[in-house]
Order: structure tokens, then C-alpha cells, then sequence
């Protein structure tokens, strides 16, 4: 179980560290030609969701490798599944369905690093 744990977090903290690190430092007009969406959503939101990623990102690998506090890999995960599901809905909204594999995807990951993580309470 803890092997399946490390591989699942380490993947997604690689995932959401980039993508949350991307939208925390780039301007909207750099962001645009990838994530087309925001141009409808305010930047300080986008980079709010960044910041979580990255949050994300790093309460998947710290809590349980340090062994400080490790029920915090669980909350960082169904914390991406939370994001992803706010990422679902506004691709769906846009009519970007051919985007939500990726967003599918990422969920499932977050939900089984989620169960995965109970290991260590």
C-alpha cells in the first residue's frame, strides 16, 4: 500500500506543483495559450488555485515522509479532488469537453492517493 502511495502522490505532487507553480508566477496573457479559461475567471482566483495546487502538492509528500501530522495527506488529497471538480464544471460550462479526460483523470489519481493515505492514521 505504501509503495502504490508513493507513486500515485509522487505523480500528482510532480502534476500540481507545475501546474499550480505556473499559475502562481505567469502573467494571464502567458497562461492564455494554455489554459483558455482564464480569461473568464478573475486573476486572483487563478492564482488562488494555484496556490492550492501547490498546498496540494505538498501536503501529499511532506506529512507522511516526515511523519509529522500524516492525516494531512489525506485532507491534501481530497483537496484535489475538490479542485478537480471546480476544474470539471468549468470546462463543462465552456464546452471544453474534450479537456476533461485530463480532469478525469487527475480526480481518480486524487481519490485513490486519498484512500492510499488512510495508511497512516
Amino acid at each position: 500500500m505504501e509503495i502504490a502511495y508513493w507513486i500515485v502522490a509522487g505523480l500528482l505532487a510532480l502534476f500540481y506543483a507545475y501546474g499550480g507553480g505556473v499559475k502562481v508566477v505567469r502573467s494571464k496573457e502567458a497562461l492564455q495559450p494554455m489554459m483558455g479559461w482564464v480569461d473568464t475567471i478573475p486573476m486572483p482566483l487563478v492564482r488562488t488555485i494555484g496556490v492550492l495546487e501547490v498546498l496540494g502538492a505538498i501536503g501529499l509528500i511532506l506529512p507522511p515522509l516526515t511523519g509529522i501530522a500524516p492525516a494531512l495527506a489525506v485532507a491534501a488529497a481530497i483537496g484535489l479532488v475538490l479542485v478537480q471538480l471546480g476544474a470539471i464544471v468549468v470546462h463543462s460550462s465552456r464546452g471544453e469537453y474534450r479537456d476533461l479526460w485530463l480532469n478525469g483523470v487527475l480526480l481518480v489519481l486524487a481519490a485513490v492517493a486519498a484512500w492510499l493515505a488512510t495508511t497512516w492514521l
